[in-house]
């Protein structure tokens, strides 16, 4: 089960990691862009550390604090999950 979800979480974030790469690429020529709530919806969804490392690299998204606040939301969710997986013995 930890496994499986944590196949899930560097799953998501990978193309978490990749969307916001498409989307400044998208941004700076000016074409059409990824929706934000797209962008949420994978962060919180297990891409929070991708939609981190993203906003690190591409640099994008990082003056926006709801940016912020989904990846950290999502990451102590995530967490919480682990934690509850460790504490229950699903490992």
């Amino acid at each position: 089960m930890v496994r499986l979800f944590l196949l899930w979480i560097l799953l998501l974030s990978l193309i978490t990691f990749i969307l916001y790469g498409i989307d400044k690429r998208r941004a700076r020529r000016g074409k059409w862009r990824i929706a934000e709530k797209t962008l949420f919806l994978f962060g919180f969804a297990g891409g929070a550390l991708g939609g981190f490392a993203g906003m690190q690299l591409f640099r994008h998204k990082t003056k926006h604090a709801s940016f912020w606040f989904v990846n950290c939301l999502g990451i102590l969710l995530h967490t919480a999950l682990l934690l509850l997986f460790a504490v229950k013995g699903f490992w």
